[in-house]
This record gives structure tokens, sequence and C-alpha cells, in this order.
């Protein structure tokens, strides 16, 4: 039930996220939808055809319906400019639900624990970067803040979990909680991971 749950909150937040970009760009109801939809279902999409499981909201329709919705929801809400910030918040939740559940999908269909972690970082990552290259900004994954890394850790902590027999619904919080918790102090700290830093003495003629 609850990863379910987590399933819809992260299609949801994501189209939020692609709506909210669609918003700040100033486009039309159309791209709106579009914006919803590709972020909403891209990662899932990715990972269902690459674990060789049917496309997850092919043959039913309350997948794109949320999507649809959360479209119109940010159209309706007359602001003159959605901060960035609201659009990495919402980023963030999809992020870590996501996370969980790609990673958990992939375990059902019985890929080994580490591949199935990097299902649950496509998952959790892909939608964002297609929403980003379809916005004409730079790709999500390239900001300073933690990102990347807090997919995997919420991707491994629910294998980790998962693999020491621990209840799925624990399993599935406790992944949820720590991808959603370091990309929110990510994004509210302002903290990153260390960049490479060439030596200027490599760089000399």
């Amino acid at each position: 039930m609850l990863t379910t749950i987590l399933d819809m909150a992260g299609v949801a937040v994501f189209a939020i996220s692609g709506a909210l970009a669609a918003a700040r760009a100033g486009q039309t109801i159309v791209t709106f939808a579009l914006f919803a939809a590709v972020t909403g279902i891209g990662g899932g999409t990715l990972r269902d055809l690459l674990i060789g499981a049917p496309v997850f909201w092919v043959g039913r329709s309350d997948y794109l319906g949320v999507c649809l919705i959360a479209a119109a929801a940010v159209w309706l809400v007359k602001v003159e400019r959605w901060p960035l910030k609201t659009l990495l918040w919402f980023d963030a939740v999809g992020l870590g639900a996501y996370a969980v559940i790609g990673t958990s999908k992939a375990l059902a269909y019985g890929v080994p624990p580490l591949p199935a972690i990097v299902m649950g970082v496509l998952t959790a990552c892909f939608g964002g970067i297609l929403r980003d290259v379809l916005a004409g900004v730079p790709s999500v994954i390239l900001r300073p803040e933690i990102y990347v890394f807090a997919a995997v850790l919420g991707a491994s902590s629910f294998a980790l979990a998962s693999s020491v027999g621990a209840p799925t619904p624990v399993a599935t919080a406790l992944g949820f909680i720590i991808g959603f918790g370091v990309r929110a102090l990510a994004i509210a700290r302002g903290i990153s991971l260390p960049s490479y830093r060439q030596d200027d003495s490599d760089s000399a003629p």
C-alpha cells in the first residue's frame, strides 16, 4: 500500500516540477502538459524498458491523468514567477520516492541488487534530465548541490534494508527518508560533493 501511494505521489510531484519548468519559461498549456508527462513518467519508462517489464503507464489512464491534472493545477495557480526553489523541492520529493520505487520494481523482476540500485537512480533522475533538456536550462545533474548521490543513497538504503529482511513498508520509508532528506539538506544548505580540481601545474605549457 505504501509503495503504491509513493509511486503515484512520485509521478505527481515530478509532473508538478515539469509544469513548473514550463511556467518559468512562459509556455502554453499544451507545453505544460508535455513537460508534466515527460517528467512524471520519463524515468519509470526508461527503467521498464531496461528491465524488460511492461511500461507501467501503458494500458492505464491514471498515471497520465495525474500528469495532466498537475499541469492544469500549476497553470491555474496564477503567479508572476515560480521561484526555482519551488521546482527543486517538488523534484526532491519525486527523487526520494522514485529512487525507492525504481529499485523495488527492479528487484521484483529479478534484477541483482547493484543493477537494481542503478535502476532506482535512473528512475529518480531521468525525468528531471528530460525536463531540463526540453526547458533549455542546465541539467539538474550538473548543478552543484548533491542530486544523483541522494538518489544513490535512497536506492541503496532500500536495497540493503530489503536484503536483511526488513518489512517492505519499513524499507520503503527508510529509502525515501534518506533519499529525500539528503537532497533536502543539499537544497537548504547548498551542500555539494567535492568537485574535481585540475592541478594548475598539469595545464601549464
